[in-house]
């Protein structure tokens, strides 16, 4: 076996920010193609899967991105003990070394396995290689179930929320600012919205045991038209992240109807991004094991993650990986030996055992 925090510092060292995932994605090849050959390994641009195929009655899928964002003087990494410091350590490297490890070591597992290795996750959705990997060869994902590495610490961050953010925009009527009355002034419209997103108590559902916190936020205004114009319209950019018990359509309605004493028929709603929640999957026979025979404490993701593009397919996901997920993308990122180590464990007694 590979001294895991060493994997993970080779993996940190290969630079590899969104958009420039080559270099990281040909030594992952390499590796397992000498390592693993009982695997078989396809290549689709920069995302790579590799699958065993043994006839098992259940598939799982582990899957994890290997671009990060951009470096900000934190590379090469720096060890300081059992603490590996640089860019991509918890988000998501450490992750990617436990999958690597297991393709490389676990020869006959009791679940068939497929690991995926997916470039350009930091980036816009556009460019998201599971989401190429899915529009261009579904065949390569299919799977009952799947593990998505980002970092929980060796947690289970179940599921995750989905995301609704529109513009809302508010008409008025133009007037000189020294007769107001001869207009309506469409920026003060956008007051009732602040007042109504400030005011909003909040939503805690509960689903399948995990509680998610969701949030309702307006995060960007624009108006104006001159400093002697009474604006004729002004927009809010309004973002909310919602629970699993929602679709995308019911959160939409939702807080379009929290505003419907604003909105009026001229008003306009544009979306600007849609993504759906996932489930946590739980009561999956693979999932279930995972967390009870290693103790594990379960959370709900307070997030979006990419589990969401698998439950869109029918295959319930949740998150699992090494690494402290509020360290990801600041310069002093970081990830410790023993989530790294704790998370293999857990992994690789599943592969062996199964359900």
């Amino acid at each position: 076996m590979s001294d895991l925090f060493e994997l993970t510092a080779t993996l940190v060292d290969i630079r590899s920010e969104s958009h420039h995932e080559a270099e990281i994605t040909d030594w992952i090849e390499a590796r397992l193609r000498v390592e693993a050959p009982w695997l078989s390994v396809d290549r689709i641009g920069n995302n790579l899967v590799a699958r065993t195929s043994l006839g098992r009655s259940m598939r799982l899928v582990l899957a994890g991105h290997t671009d990060t964002v951009p470096v900000a003087d934190n590379l090469p990494s720096r060890r300081d003990g059992d603490v590996l410091w640089g860019c991509g350590t918890a988000d998501m490297k450490a992750g990617i070394a436990v999958m690597l490890e297991l393709a490389c070591s676990v020869q006959s597992p009791a679940v068939d396995v497929t690991y995926v290795f997916y470039e350009a996750e930091e980036v816009q959705a556009e460019h998201n290689g599971l989401a190429r990997l899915f529009a261009e060869r579904p065949d390569l994902l299919v799977g009952d179930v799947a593990l998505l590495g980002e970092p929980t610490n060796g947690e289970i961050e179940a599921g995750c929320q989905g995301i609704v953010r529109f513009w809302l925009t508010l008409k008025g009527a133009r007037a000189h600012t020294a007769r107001p009355w001869m207009g309506r002034n469409a920026i003060h419209r956008l007051g009732e919205v602040l007042t109504i997103v400030a005011g909003w108590p909040g939503n805690e559902p509960v689903v399948d045991g995990c509680r998610y916190r969701e949030s309702l936020q307006v995060v960007r205004i624009d108006g104006g038209v001159a400093g002697n114009v009474v604006p004729d319209a002004a927009r809010a950019l309004i973002a909310y992240r919602f629970a699993p018990d929602k679709s995308a359509e019911q959160a939409t309605a939702y807080v379009t109807g929290l505003l419907g004493s604003v909105i009026e028929a001229d008003d306009t709603v544009e979306m600007d991004d849609v993504s759906s929640a996932a489930q946590p999957g739980l009561s999956h026979p693979l999932l279930d094991a995972l967390v009870k025979r290693n103790a594990l404490a379960v959370h709900a993701k307070l997030g979006w993650t990419d589990v969401a593009r698998f439950a869109e397919h029918g295959i319930p996901a949740t998150n699992f990986g090494p690494g402290d997920a509020t360290l990801a993308h600041t310069r002093d990122e970081r990830v410790s030996r023993e989530p790294i180590e704790r998370s293999y464990a857990a992994l690789r007694e599943l592969l062996e055992r199964g359900v």
